[in-house]
């Protein structure tokens, strides 16, 4: 499923998602840059759970936050924009772009560790904003569980242009990222496919626990005509 835009419109510009994905660009057009050196460059800023766990110091701490900005190729970089574009506009705007800045810190770190603490005898470094976005994506779910997803679905190899209800979206892909990280355990392999599934699944389960935390009393939620929201 390729998700191309939702029917919730945001009421203020969206500061913090713009810069993250200019941010996100900038960094992997930066790494392309590097030529031969974008590998080496990537070793080093990703995280690599046994160098995070046996070399642990101030360094391996800042790669948790590195990696989130560094993307292995051009399928990568534009599928996580694409949906950090589509969902995160309308988290930011409900939390508030501090709050939202720290709520996608927050997701993206517990992502990062899940992946640690699932694979801690891999040498492999780990990138991308998978992790946080999943947190973003858990967030649009409980502010929009009834909003329409416009989403690219494959049916008898053929895409067809659908709408699904957020709560259907995201549950099919939580279900997907679950079972592909529960083969990767029972085949033994480390960050199946190439894809951090555990770090989607660990940012999208802190998300569902963020937010609360982040949507405190003090915080008057403004309603709209066109809002999806049935709580």
């Amino acid at each position: 499923m390729i998700p191309l835009s939702d029917n919730i419109p945001h009421r203020r510009f969206p500061i913090i998602n713009w810069t993250l994905i200019v941010l996100n660009v900038f960094i992997f057009f930066f790494t392309l840059s590097l030529g031969d050196d974008a590998q080496k460059f990537v070793q080093i800023f990703g995280v690599i759970p046994y160098r995070f766990l046996n070399d642990f110091d101030l360094f391996e701490v800042s790669t948790i936050f590195s990696s989130m900005f560094l993307h292995g190729g051009w399928a990568h970089i534009f599928s996580n924009m694409l949906a950090l574009y589509i969902f995160g506009d309308n988290v930011e705007d409900r939390l508030g772009s501090v709050r939202y800045l720290l709520f996608y810190l927050m997701t993206g770190i517990a992502a990062a560790l899940t992946h640690i603490y699932l694979n801690q005898n891999s040498g492999i470094p780990t990138i991308g904003a998978s992790g946080a976005i999943s947190g973003v994506m858990a967030g649009y779910l409980v502010l929009y569980p009834t909003a329409k997803v416009i989403t690219v679905f494959p049916i008898l190899f053929f895409p067809y242009i659908i709408e699904l209800p957020a709560i259907i979206y995201t549950g099919v892909w939580f279900i997907t990222q679950f079972f592909s990280g529960v083969l990767s355990i029972v085949s033994n392999t480390q960050a199946f496919g190439g894809i951090a599934y555990w770090a989607h699944i660990g940012g999208f389960i802190s998300g569902i626990v963020f937010l609360p935390i982040l949507l405190t009393k003090k915080y008057k939620r403004r309603r709209y005509i066109d809002e999806y929201f049935p709580w």
